[in-house]
C-alpha cells in the first residue's frame, strides 16, 4: 500500500467519539464519506469513517464502533493517511503531492523541478527549484498538461514568474 498524508487529528469534539481534522487535501470529496477507510499515526491503523461533516475550518469524524471521547483520546495529534489506490484516479487525475520532483517544461525547455507544495490559504502553489527559485499556481492558466509516467509538468506563461 502506498499511504498519502492527508491531516492530522487536532482535537476532539463533543462527548461522543467526534475527531476534529486539519486538512489541505484536495480531494475531500473522494474520501471523507462513509465507509471510507483512513488510517491514523505511525501505525496505520485502519478506521472507518461513520460520520462526516464540516465544522468551521475542520473535517470532523467519527469512526465505526467507537461512541465515547475516551475511546479516541489515543488518536489525539496523530497524522492521517488514506491508501493511494482506495481514492481510484482516473489517468488524468493525479495528487498533487505526486508532482515534487517532475520536471517543468515549457515550449520544450526544461525551467526546474517540483520541490514542494504550498498551501498558502486562498492559493495553492507549486515550488519550484532551478537556478532561480519560483513558484506556479496549481491552476490551468499556467498548467497544461501533467504526464504521469514521464513525470513532467507542461505549462505556460511560467517563464513570467521567475523573478
Amino acid at each position: 500500500m502506498e499511504y498519502i498524508l492527508i491531516g492530522k487529528i487536532v482535537n476532539t469534539h463533543g462527548i461522543k467519539g467526534e475527531l476534529r481534522i486539519k486538512s489541505n487535501f484536495l480531494m475531500k470529496d473522494k474520501i471523507f464519506k462513509k465507509g471510507f477507510t483512513l488510517y491514523i499515526g505511525e501505525g496505520h491503523v485502519p478506521e472507518v469513517i461513520n460520520s462526516y461533516r464540516i465544522h468551521k475550518d475542520f473535517d470532523m469524524v467519527t469512526f465505526v464502533g467507537y461512541d465515547n471521547i475516551n475511546q479516541v483520546l489515543k488518536y489525539l495529534k496523530m497524522n492521517v493517511y488514506i491508501n493511494k489506490d482506495d481514492l481510484k484516479l482516473s489517468d488524468d487525475e493525479y495528487i498533487l503531492e505526486e508532482l515534487i520532483g517532475y520536471t517543468i517544461i515549457e515550449n520544450g525547455e526544461k525551467l526546474g523541478k517540483v520541490a514542494d507544495i504550498v498551501y498558502n490559504g486562498s492559493n495553492v502553489l507549486l515550488s519550484i527549484t532551478s537556478t532561480k527559485n519560483f513558484y506556479i499556481p496549481n491552476n490551468p492558466n499556467f498548467i497544461k498538461k501533467v504526464r504521469k509516467t514521464e513525470q513532467i509538468i507542461e505549462v505556460e506563461n511560467a517563464k513570467g514568474l521567475i523573478l
